[in-house]
This record gives C-alpha cells, sequence and structure tokens, in this order.
C-alpha cells in the first residue's frame, strides 16, 4: 500500500483536532522562511568561510597572505598598536591578493593576522615586496599586553632595519603549539599594489641569488656603457656619447633606487633621499636623455630654434627635481608623473621627427626604446589593477633597458664612423673627386713623380695610362643628358674593379681618367691591360639601355721614358690623345707608336720620337 500526505494529513489533522489545509500553509511558509534565512546567513558569512588558510609550508614558497588577513585603512594615521588590538568595532575587510590599497600621505593601513601553528625548525620572513614604501611596521604581541615594533621603509635607514634588504622583510616568531597575532602597520604616500607573502630563511637565501645574478647583469651592462661612452666622449670629442654617458650612469642609479639595491648599499644610512631618489633620479634621467637624442640626431645643425626648445625642456626637468625636495610627499606623484612623460614623450617625438626628415640613425634609436615604453606601460597597468603583478612587473624595465643600452651603443659607433668618413671627405676634398673618390689630377702628378723615382732606383718599368671617354656626345643625343652625366661615373667604377689595392686610379677631368700601374710591369702587359680596360668599359651597365655603353680611348706609356719628367710624360700623353682622329678605329695606343700615321703635333712628341 502507498501512503502519500494527502491520504494521511487528514487523518492525523482529524485526530489531533486541527484543520488540514491552514496546517499545511503554514508548514509550507515556514519552511520557505528557514530556507530564506539559510540562504541569506550562508551569503553574508561567504567571506568567512571562503578565507584560506594560512599554512606555512616550505614546499610552497612565497606563501601568499592572501584574503587570511584583515585590513582598514586608518584616515588620521595616529592610532596605535594597542588601540587598533583592543577595538573591536573597527571596518575590518578581507585582505586580497591583487588588492590596490587606497593608502594616501597622512593615512595609515593596518593589517592583522594570525600565523597558525607551524613547525619552528625554520625561520620565517614576512615580506613586502615594495621597495618605494615609505613605512612598514610589524607588532608582535609579547605576552604582557604590550607589543613590539619592527620598522623598515623607506623613512627608515636601511642599517637600522632587522633584516637590511632591498625591500622590508620583517622577521616573525612562529610557534608550534598556539596561533601568534600579528599587527602591520604600513605607510606610504599614495596607493600601492604589494601581495604580503611570507618566505623562509633557506627559500629567501635561493631567490636572492637569482635576483642579485639578473641585477649583477644589468649592473654590469649599464657601468660598462657609460665607461665606453665616457671614454668615447673624450677621444672623440662627441658630445652625443657625454650625454648618453651621463644618461646611462642617472638611468642605472635610478633603477638602483627602484629596486632597493641603492638604498642596500649606496645610502644606507640617509632615508632622506632614499625617499626622495625615486622621484628626483627619474626626472634627472630623463632630461639627460632628452639632450642626448637632440646630440645623436644633430639638432642644433637642423633647427637651432627646435634645439633651445629641447634644452628648455631639460631644464624644467631639472628644475622640478630640484622642486621636489622642498614640496611635501603628497604632492610629488602629481607634479612628477605628468613632466616625466611629457619628457619621456618629447624625446620619442623628437626621434620620430628626425627619422620624417632623413635621419638615419633616428629609427634605431626609436626602436630601441620601444621595449622601456612597453615596461613602464605595463609597469603602469599592473599599478592600476590592468595587468598581472608579477615577474615582468617587477623586473621587466630592467630587461627592457638591457636591450636598449646595447643597440644605442651600435647605433652611437655606427653615427660615429659615418662622421668620421664625412670629415675625410671633406678633409680630402683637395686631393679627391668628390664624384668618384678617385684622386685628382694634382695627386696624380705627385704620386707619377714618386712612382717614376722608384722604377728608376728599382731599376724596373711601371706603366702609367690615360684614358678618355670618346662617345659622350652620342650618348646624350640618344639617351639624355642623365646617361650622359652618369656614364664617367660607371667608368671609374670599371677602373677601380681593374685597379690593383697598390696602384692608382685619378680622373683629371669631366672626360679623362689615368691610371698608375706599379711595377715590374713589362710592354707585353701594358699591351694586354689596353684592351682589357677598352672590353670593360663597353659591358653593358646596371639600369642603364644595353647600347648606353662607354667608349673609351687608351693611350700609355711605360716609365722611365726616354729621360722625361713626370710633367713632360704627362703633356706627351695628352698629346698623343689629341692626335687620335674622332673616326679612329683604334681605340689603345702606345705612346711613340706613329705606325698609325698619326700626325706628331707636339714639338716634345716630335723631339722624343
Amino acid at each position: 500500500m502507498i501512503f502519500t500526505y494527502k491520504s494521511c494529513l487528514p487523518g492525523l489533522c482529524q485526530r489531533f483536532g486541527i484543520r488540514a489545509l491552514p496546517t499545511l500553509r503554514l508548514l509550507m511558509a515556514g519552511l520557505c522562511t528557514s530556507l530564506l534565512l539559510g540562504a541569506l546567513l550562508a551569503l553574508t558569512s561567504l567571506d568567512a568561510r571562503a578565507r584560506t588558510v594560512l599554512d606555512l609550508d616550505t614546499r610552497t614558497q612565497p606563501v601568499a597572505l592572501q584574503d587570511w588577513g584583515d585590513y582598514w585603512i586608518d584616515p588620521t594615521g595616529k592610532s596605535t598598536a594597542e588601540q587598533v588590538a583592543s577595538h573591536a568595532d573597527m571596518p575590518w575587510q578581507p585582505t586580497r591578493a591583487a588588492a590596490i590599497y587606497p593608502v594616501t600621505a597622512g593615512s595609515a593601513m593596518w593589517v592583522r593576522f594570525t600565523v597558525p601553528p607551524a613547525p619552528d625548525a625554520e625561520r620565517w620572513y614576512l615580506e613586502v615586496p615594495y621597495p618605494a614604501i615609505n613605512r612598514a611596521s610589524l607588532y608582535t604581541p609579547d605576552g604582557a599586553d604590550q607589543w613590539r615594533e619592527q620598522r623598515a621603509g623607506d623613512l627608515v635607514a636601511v642599517s637600522q632595519w632587522p633584516v637590511p634588504h632591498r625591500h622590508p622583510l620583517l622577521p616573525i616568531a612562529l610557534s608550534a603549539e598556539q596561533p601568534t597575532r600579528y599587527l602591520l602597520r604600513l605607510e606610504n604616500g599614495h596607493a600601492f599594489r604589494a601581495s604580503l607573502q611570507f618566505i623562509s630563511e633557506g627559500r629567501l637565501s635561493a631567490s636572492e641569488q637569482r635576483v642579485s645574478l639578473i641585477l649583477g647583469l644589468f649592473f654590469g651592462l649599464a657601468g660598462l656603457a657609460a665607461l665606453v661612452s665616457a671614454l668615447s666622449a673624450v677621444s672623440l670629442r662627441d658630445s652625443a656619447y657625454a650625454f648618453y654617458a651621463l644618461s646611462v650612469a642617472l638611468l642605472g642609479l635610478t633603477q638602483a633606487s627602484l629596486t632597493g639595491i641603492a638604498g642596500l648599499h649606496l645610502w644606507p644610512n640617509s632615508p632622506w633621499w632614499n625617499d626622495l631618489a625615486p622621484c628626483i633620479l627619474p626626472l634627472l634621467t630623463a632630461s639627460a636623455t632628452l639632450l642626448f637624442i637632440s646630440a645623436a640626431v644633430a639638432l642644433p645643425e637642423r633647427w637651432q630654434r627646435l634645439h633651445r626648445l629641447i634644452v628648455g625642456l631639460a631644464l624644467l626637468g631639472v628644475l622640478l627635481a630640484a622642486a621636489l625636495v622642498w614640496l611635501p610627499a603628497a604632492s610629488r606623484r602629481d607634479l612628477f608623473v605628468p613632466n616625466l612623460w611629457l619628457l619621456r614623450l618629447s624625446g620619442l617625438l623628437l626621434l620620430a621627427w628626425a627619422w620624417r626628415r632623413g635621419d638615419r640613425f633616428a629609427p634605431w634609436l626609436l626602436l630601441a626604446c620601444l621595449p622601456m615604453l612597453a615596461a613602464n606601460g605595463w609597469s603602469l597597468a599592473a599599478n592600476a589593477g590592468l595587468a598581472p603583478f608579477g615577474f615582468l612587473t617587477r623586473y621587466g624595465m630592467q630587461l627592457s633597458v638591457a636591450l636598449y643600452l646595447p643597440v644605442v651603443m651600435l647605433v652611437l659607433m655606427l653615427r660615429s664612423q659615418h662622421r668620421r668618413e664625412n670629415t675625410r671627405r671633406i678633409q680630402g676634398l683637395d686631393r679627391v673627386d668628390p664624384a668618384t673618390g678617385l684622386i685628382n689630377g694634382h695627386v696624380f702628378a705627385e704620386r707619377l713623380l714618386r712612382m717614376m723615382a722608384r722604377s728608376e732606383r728599382l731599376n724596373q718599368q711601371s706603366g702609367v695610362l690615360l684614358v678618355e671617354l670618346a662617345n659622350t656626345e652620342q650618348i646624350q643625343r640618344d639617351f639624355g643628358g642623365k646617361a650622359a652625366d652618369e656614364l664617367p661615373l660607371r667608368v671609374a667604377e670599371r677602373l677601380l674593379s681593374i685597379t690593383r689595392v697598390i696602384d692608382s686610379a685619378a680622373r683629371l677631368s669631366d672626360r679623362r681618367f689615368a691610371m698608375l700601374v706599379e711595377g715590374p710591369f713589362s710592354a707585353a702587359d701594358a699591351a694586354a691591360l689596353g684592351p682589357r680596360i677598352v672590353a670593360r668599359c663597353m659591358m653593358p651597365y646596371d639600369r642603364l639601355h644595353v647600347d648606353c655603353v662607354a667608349q673609351v680611348r687608351v693611350v700609355y706609356a711605360l716609365v722611365p721614358y726616354r729621360g722625361a719628367d713626370a710633367q713632360d710624360l704627362l703633356e706627351l700623353l695628352e698629346d698623343r690623345l689629341a692626335a687620335v682622329p674622332a673616326n679612329s678605329k683604334r681605340a689603345v695606343f702606345a705612346l711613340g707608336d706613329i705606325s698609325a700615321g698619326i700626325p706628331l703635333q707636339s714639338p716634345v712628341l716630335r723631339k722624343t720620337a
């Protein structure tokens, strides 16, 4: 037999003398009310039941506090540990691993947490991984209703910290039998994001070795770049190297300050400067970098007025850095951040301006700055809660600077080489033809004189050749003036391809070239070299019509030549070229060769013949 509440309930109600329908409604209403109250209680106590238990396990480190603790913002900043511990009506909130705590100047943040019983075989520390925090004070009860304080932070000399370190590291006492209560007081001039965590002494040593390796490589690279740049500035007398050395030195100090290395090693007894350095040094670095960019793209030569504006911005950064010393801590960030980004963006815009106007090194400098810009953007996003706070946030800037330094050094080296080449070209304009790079007639005459003297002293023969371009008018008529202007440059290129390292090639006029061939050099060699030059010049040229080739005539002589000096020999060669008929089918002539019926117009030529 199957029983239901519909069959049983009327009998029961009749037996006890109550009406079935009102009773059923009353029971259902009570059940719904109980379920609703239970759900509300579950929702209100969700945070308490969802708390992550703090477990100091040496196998999983560092151990984050997560939501095990509670925090409260003291707007006055004057509450003591005894007051905070005794007042139970404070609006405590659970801590969170990635929270941004709204601490401002004049206020303080209190964190309370309890460390459960844990093995005390190894020493543990509370780590506040934020080197720029003003003050971190850890209060531990001493058993007599008193709180023992340990202090760290920028406003406390690092040498007086319980454990001198890059960031606050506060020892905690563990008990294997009973939990231990702690209060942590944090002060800072602005909101910050730092995940409180616990780390054992053994794990701390291994972690610091890895961090020391990364930071050691970075500061070693920065120091090397600054030293090489300073030496290059002295030896090359280049202001770009000088400003770069200053920029790198300040950049290294800035990163040392931001990572806590400077407070630990450079100024451990100066809390005043340790607090100011993270604001002042970045402004000085940005100003020096702006001056470096101006010098690297030769802005004083390009646009003097814009250069003065850049210098004014750099001086403004220096003045603002000096003004931060006298400003209260609450106002520093409002002045520091926008002006720092103004200087940085000015440098990027200056590089883009130089790139647009054809500077060959500006694109590479701009590319080198992109990793630093990305690292700054990531850091801002992480501090705003838009990106995870991890390894890239802590050391991304150092990695980007490690990419920036060698790229800029390479660009400066290429820039110096280019400037030296330009200087040599300018200084050699009186000795070199600027269009072809060949030596000019004056230098050619000097080298011919020395070659003739060497040939007589060593009792050997050398060669001298004159090469004349004979079809310039025909090229201009058939292919235009541009091809006619370009053809002598192509002839010079072909002559250089034939010339040995010990030989010389010269440009004597628009259509006439010359070569000096060091001996020993025989008549057979000279007879073979002339046709080779003619054949090379008649080969097609790249980007020119296949019929646009150079027709040249070559006159050569062996030296010493019948007692003639250098000037007489040049006159003989020029007269021989002038005596060649315009319709001559021959292209190579030896000096003194009159078998072709060429008239001897020059008295010198007739005398030597």
